[in-house]
């Protein structure tokens, strides 16, 4: 049952960072960050009360601040990203550093993969790396063409903070219940919200897409929840590598609404990510 929410989780994060990126192109991040953290959290506060009651430790909450910072920051620097650089390679350049820092804490706090398990994750981190190739690049925006440094550049700070934040998330407790979601979304809008009125930064969106900031905050949140029951009734590094097979879901899409054509190289990216989730399940 755990791969396959973390799976859907895979799924949802995709879904919702194709949006990010979408709307990141038509407002400011910042303003996409706010209202899209916002809506998560406004749906997980309506899903509170039909949820059994929780008894979330100061230890939960703590993780759930941290989750907060890494989580909120790697979102932002995501859809800036996806905002000047090519998706099909900003996406799966940050999944690769979200998924290694979070194996490497599970295998470093003695979880045991068996070889089969462990041959799926290489071959998920392969078919991330494949699904990143594409054969005809856009144009970065806001930079020459062929220049896509600062983009990758904030894939790969963006990846270190996802992976922090897939960290802290599952270090809370299964009695914890939803408050660490609450704690980190909370943290991360007020963390968002200041940093624009410092700035002096607006935080209004163009009314046209509003409706698929709203979609895209809830679907990131729907995909932290699945995440986080998933970590609880499974292992770290296996549920996070199934999470973090998120890029294909974007690619496809990407190439389904945009008509963005997959190279040969993301056609065997995704081939090799159904062969990883088969062997990863088994």
């Amino acid at each position: 049952m755990f791969a396959l929410l973390a799976l859907a989780s895979a799924a949802c994060y995709g879904a919702a960072d194709f949006l990010g990126g979408l709307t990141a192109k038509r407002a400011n991040t910042l303003a996409i960050v706010v209202l899209s953290q916002l809506a998560g959290l406004a749906l997980l506060l309506v899903a509170l009360p039909l949820l059994p009651p929780s008894s979330p430790s100061r230890m939960d909450y703590a993780w759930g601040a941290v989750a907060g910072i890494t989580g909120g920051a790697g979102v932002a620097l995501l859809y800036r990203a996806l905002a000047i650089g090519v998706m099909a390679v900003v996406a799966p350049t940050t999944a690769v550093c979200a998924v290694i820092i979070p194996v490497l804490v599970a295998v470093g706090s003695g979880e045991r993969p068996g070889l089969t398990t462990v041959g799926g994750i290489v071959l998920a981190i392969v078919a991330i790396a494949l699904v990143s190739q594409s054969e005809h690049p856009e144009p970065v925006q806001g930079h020459a063409a062929g220049s896509s440094m600062p983009a990758v550049t904030l894939a790969l700070l963006s990846g270190v903070l996802i992976g922090s934040f897939f960290v802290a998330l599952a270090r809370t407790s299964a009695e914890a219940g939803l408050w660490p979601l609450v704690v980190a979304r909370a943290v991360s809008v007020a963390l968002f919200a200041v940093m624009a009125v410092l700035t002096s930064q607006s935080l209004r969106v163009p009314f046209g897409i509003l409706g698929l900031v709203i979609t895209g905050g809830s679907l990131d949140m729907i995909a932290n929840l699945l995440y986080m029951i998933a970590t609880r009734s499974g292992p770290l590094s296996v549920v996070v590598t199934l999470a973090s097979l998120y890029p294909a879901s974007t690619v496809l899409l990407a190439r389904v609404v945009l008509h963005e054509r997959l190279s040969s190289r993301q056609l065997v990216g995704i081939v090799c990510a159904m062969i990883a989730v088969m062997a990863i399940v088994r």
